[in-house]
């Protein structure tokens, strides 16, 4: 099942630049199919995660789980980027697919299981790779005039906030993400 999720979150997010004939075929409800593509690909993951038996691949460093919580902040943060106003949003052409690989870095450093191996693994490959692929579709990117650093500050509380309820709901789903990710 997890495979298969991947497999739809992927197609969900890449058939607009591979299969551009078919997407501009498909109208107005290519937005609304990528999105129903991408949920369920999304439900599909969880559900094949969280179903998965332990298979040890490696085991993470020490500094593994520390590091993941400063690199989640990060991550959290790039991925509020891309919605800013504010001056960081001229800082990075693609933030939200630099906050999955930065996501991924920071749970493979943490875990060492065959399933996040496989989950975080291909999603930090296939942000890579969505980052090459809207490059070489789109012309040259032109930096954003950069806004006001007030909306730099109302992105980090955002981040604050966000952070603490991903660690909140963590607890809730039974992970302690201060001991042990997986």
């Amino acid at each position: 099942m997890l495979f298969v999720g991947l497999a739809v979150f992927v197609v969900g997010h890449l058939w607009k630049r591979i299969l551009t004939g078919m997407y501009e075929r498909t109208g107005p409800s290519a937005k609304s199919i990528s999105a129903v593509t991408i949920i369920l690909g999304l439900v599909l993951i969880v559900l094949g995660y969280r179903n998965t038996n332990f298979v040890s691949v490696y085991a993470p460093p020490e500094w593994g789980i520390p590091i993941n919580w400063v690199l989640m902040f990060v991550a959290v943060g790039l991925l509020g980027a891309g919605h800013s106003k504010g001056r960081i949003k001229a800082w990075f052409r693609h933030p939200m697919l630099m906050s999955v690989i930065v996501w991924s870095v920071a749970h493979l450093l943490a875990n060492g299981d065959l399933a996040s191996v496989v989950l975080f693994g291909t999603l930090g490959l296939w942000a890579l790779s969505q980052i090459f692929v809207v490059n070489a579709a789109t012309r040259p990117w032109e930096r954003p005039a950069p806004g006001p650093i007030v909306r730099d500050f109302v992105l980090l509380g955002i981040t604050i906030f966000v952070y603490a309820t991903m660690i909140g709901l963590h607890a809730f789903l039974g992970v302690n993400p201060f001991g042990s990710i997986s």
